[in-house]
């Protein structure tokens, strides 16, 4: 089957509204090639990079996020769909800038859609002992490393964005042995397996788009947490009856500060609330929801445009 790969030029701040546009759209994945990601993820030598400076000139100061899609007879529909949309978010104030929102299109082979996958997914570590590798490369790991295998395939989240980096850091920080787990908007499940790592048993994960709740517990089973790891399918906290005493949420700041106050009722006494997604602009906004909420806040990280926060619900 061929696809076409549809590609909006954007700003980091103006990323996850352009994805959700695409998979809005029905793209089965969006990906998202952004040169501070690239400058981020930089280790010190003796350790691998996640992607070598020639792609990082090849993705130039333009965000590039791309979808793909169908080469079907649905398919100008989803484009006049896309265009519609874009010309709707350059005529509202977000507050933020989005960046030229230029298109570019291309049509693809899927055989070629995988093998760009394995050009640009290459093994990198997310907090101190986390190791993300696709099946088809090796990686060295030092003792006490975790290794995390992931097979994106036509879907999306590699974990390779800095707010993934950062509830990393969080949960190998607050999850113990034997914690119950929430992650909400799983995307692969890399959080999920995270904690799965760190001892969490059991881990509930969710997340309202089919697709991902599927590769996420197809990942959980192949990094050997398929009995650990129960992943559903639901928006937010609909699907969610159980009390965790770590609840992580790596969404968007104005679904983090909806939750801040319902979310209390999945999290134990003196639980912790890990949430990312969060751009620094609205820091402080998701700052006030969780004291208002009734949470103290014990980590505010902050790397590159984003920032993670874990708070402790007070009684």
């Amino acid at each position: 089957m061929d696809w076409m790969e549809y590609t909006v030029l954007t700003t980091t701040e103006g990323s996850d509204l352009v994805s959700q546009v695409l998979m809005d759209a029905g793209s089965t994945g969006t990906m998202i090639e952004d040169k501070n990601d690239v400058t981020a993820n930089q280790r010190p030598e003796g350790q691998w990079d996640i992607i070598d400076e020639a792609i990082a000139r090849r993705i130039g100061d333009d965000v590039k996020v791309t979808g793909y899609f169908e080469a079907d007879e649905k398919l100008p529909d989803r484009v006049a769909f896309i265009e519609s949309e874009l010309r709707r978010l350059r005529g509202m104030d977000l507050g933020i800038d989005l960046g030229k929102l230029e298109t570019l299109r291309h049509d693809v082979a899927e055989q070629d859609w995988t093998e760009s996958w394995k050009a640009a997914f290459k093994p990198f570590r997310l907090g101190e002992h986390m190791v993300v590798k696709p099946s088809w490369e090796d990686a060295d790991v030092r003792p006490g490393d975790h290794v995390i295998e992931i097979d994106p395939g036509m879907a999306f989240g590699t974990g390779t964005h800095e707010t993934t980096g950062m509830c990393v850091q969080l949960v190998e920080k607050y999850v113990k042995p034997g914690d119950r787990v929430i992650d909400i908007g799983t995307g692969t499940g890399i959080l999920a397996i995270a904690a799965a790592c760190m001892g969490a048993r059991p881990v509930l994960a969710t997340d309202l788009d089919a697709v991902a709740a599927r590769v996420a517990a197809e990942n959980a089973g192949i990094n050997g947490f398929g009995d650990v790891i129960e992943v559903r399918c639901g928006d937010l906290l609909d699907v969610v009856q159980e009390t965790g005493d770590v609840v992580i949420a790596n969404i968007i700041a104005d679904v983090i500060i909806l939750l801040a106050g319902p979310v209390r009722a999945r999290i134990a006494d003196g639980g912790i609330f890990i949430c990312s997604g969060i751009s620094v602009e609205r820091r402080q906004d998701v700052r006030d929801a969780l004291i208002a909420a009734n949470y103290e806040i014990l980590d505010d990280l902050n790397q590159g445009e984003w920032c993670a926060m874990a708070a402790r619900k007070r009684d």
